[in-house]
């Protein structure tokens, strides 16, 4: 089962680079996702009502709906690895908006994923898209550090129709830490996840961060069912510059 899982992953892997690019979003050749339908991800934006619960900042780089869902929903559910580049960029290009870098660069933590769910997409989606992330950080000078170290326990349920109680509930001490991946004690990280909806899992993710002695300092999520508010860098919600323009990594 493990060799079959494999193979297939592979035989993805190299469809994605054999066939011609189509934008998830729209019609259009040439890509995974067109400038056009990229644009619509722009600065960090405040996620309203989710600061009190999970404790930290809540962003997010875009409403889920349009183009940015469907390459959320592409990416997560129908395997289209070839997105993973341009969603990491797009992460990269926000990080500069939040509090969190430092002389030590970022240390980001994906969110957690069901072990099923994960071997079914062939890993966590989105520690594949912060690969990508870590390297345009790096292109442009910066210092970005991955810490895989979230898991989900057995018993949680797929979300889809419960409701914020029922989500809390679901993953009320069912988030693992993984004591390999863990960045070094004390270290101040970001919590990255591809949509946000009742803020459960940023919480339950971070409490179980908290008790391994490592602090975050915001959550960032591609894409937001809550809606948006304020831009994080006090700019315009959906700001083209913020994914068209080089992150401003030099003070790292």
């Amino acid at each position: 089962m493990c060799t079959m899982r494999v193979l297939m992953n592979a035989l993805r892997d190299v469809g994605d680079l054999m066939l011609p690019a189509c934008c998830v979003g729209c019609p259009a050749e040439g890509s995974s996702l067109c400038p056009e339908c990229r644009s619509e991800f722009g600065l960090p934006a405040v996620v309203p009502g989710l600061e009190r619960k999970a404790g930290v900042p809540c962003h997010a780089l875009a409403g889920y709906r349009g183009a940015a869902r469907e390459a959320v929903v592409a990416f997560k559910e129908r395997g289209v690895r070839s997105l993973a580049r341009p969603l990491g960029e797009l992460v990269a290009a926000a990080l500069p908006s939040l509090s969190g870098g430092g002389a030590a660069g970022w240390w980001l933590v994906p969110a957690p994923s069901r072990p099923a769910v994960a071997r079914r997409r062939g890993g966590n989606h989105v520690e594949r898209l912060l690969r990508f992330t870590a390297k345009a950080v790096a292109e442009r000078g910066g210092t970005c550090a991955l810490a895989p170290c979230l898991t989900l326990a057995a018993g949680v349920v797929e979300s889809v129709g419960l409701d914020d109680a029922g989500r809390a509930a679901n993953l009320a001490d069912r988030v693992r830490v993984r004591r390999a991946g863990l960045p070094p004690r004390g270290t101040s990280v970001i919590l990255v996840d591809d949509v946000v909806t009742s803020g459960a899992t940023a919480a339950a993710s971070i409490g179980a961060l908290d008790v391994a002695g490592v602090e975050v300092r915001a959550v960032l999520a591609l894409t937001s069912a809550r809606g948006l508010g304020a831009a994080a860098s006090g700019g315009r919600v959906g700001d083209r510059r913020s994914v068209t323009s080089r992150p401003a990594f030099e003070n790292l």
